[in-house]
């Protein structure tokens, strides 16, 4: 039994999907799935049941996925702890990006990172910051950068943008023409916004619910530059944060809603109990943030 084997074996079972587990540990599929049989005819079990399009564990393979998974845990450990006495951080990194993420310095810091320690594999994953948050939590994801209304709960957090919402319509808008505008004003038009998951609809949520309004959600995307789009094509208002719209130039007239004083975050979130890539990696983030 090999640790490679069992790599394999946890991949397919939290992707219940042949190809996408290669895909995770940079392999063929035909090459996972001999690993996996060989791993079968030496333990005497099938791990998997094969039959139904999503693949599934057999009573075998859920007995042994939490084993697999604390040797490959005990292993990186071992390589953790000789890298920390040596001054050597090998393994890897798992970074999320909430989707539609525009803030060069995440790459900037990747990239950094990379050339000062070049024996740390990197992944990039695009999420949504529910989802990301979540995978944080639960150690699939070592650090991310995701959009919330506050900073999440039992994860350490660093603040990268404070912004107030702003609504941004095209010239000639009834809004256009206000030097104040409220939320309730901004909710008489249809709203063209991020969708259910990301930081800045939280805070707008949070802020309709508030006031009891109902908002009418004409339209939703993922990037800013969409959003914008959009409500300059007469769309819908669009509700953003400030640094959202910098790039809509004259096509856009944005006004912040003075009644919603909760900003908006984005944020690098990880675990309080990190490994030294992680570590090393906020050390370089925070320097190129900060810059």
């Amino acid at each position: 039994m090999e640790l490679r084997q069992l790599e394999y074996f946890v991949a397919v079972a939290e992707e219940r999907n042949f190809t996408r587990a290669a895909e995770r540990v940079h392999i063929s599929q035909s090459g996972v799935s001999a690993q996996i049989r060989r791993l079968e005819r030496e333990l005497g079990a099938e791990l998997f049941d094969r039959s139904a399009r999503t693949v599934t564990l057999t009573p075998a393979g859920r007995a042994a996925l939490g084993h697999a998974r604390a040797a490959l845990a005990a292993a990186g450990a071992v390589e953790q702890t000789v890298g920390e006495v040596t001054g050597l951080i090998r393994g890897r990194l798992v970074a999320g990006m909430v989707i539609g993420c525009t803030v060069t310095p995440l790459f900037e810091a990747l990239a950094a990172f990379h050339r000062a320690h070049p024996g740390v594999e990197i992944s990039l994953l695009e999420e949504n910051s529910d989802r990301l948050v979540e995978a944080v939590r639960a150690g699939e994801v070592d650090v991310a950068l995701v959009g919330v209304a506050e900073p999440p709960e039992g994860l350490d957090a660093l603040t990268i943008v404070s912004e107030r919402l702003v609504v941004a319509v095209p010239p000639g808008h009834p809004l256009a023409d206000r030097r104040r505008v409220t939320l309730r004003d901004v909710t008489a038009h249809p709203v063209v916004c991020m969708p259910p998951g990301t930081g800045l609809r939280t805070v707008f949520d949070r802020a309709c619910a508030a006031r009891d309004l109902r908002p009418a959600i004409a339209l939703q995307a993922s990037a800013a530059a969409a959003i914008t789009d959009l409500a300059a094509r007469g769309l819908g208002v669009a509700v953003l944060s400030a640094s959202m719209t910098r790039d809509a130039g004259e096509r856009l007239v944005t006004r912040t809603i003075t009644d919603v004083t909760a900003p908006a975050l984005l944020a690098l979130v990880w675990r309080e109990a990190s490994g030294p890539a992680v570590r090393e990696f906020l050390r370089v983030g925070r320097g190129v943030f900060a810059g």
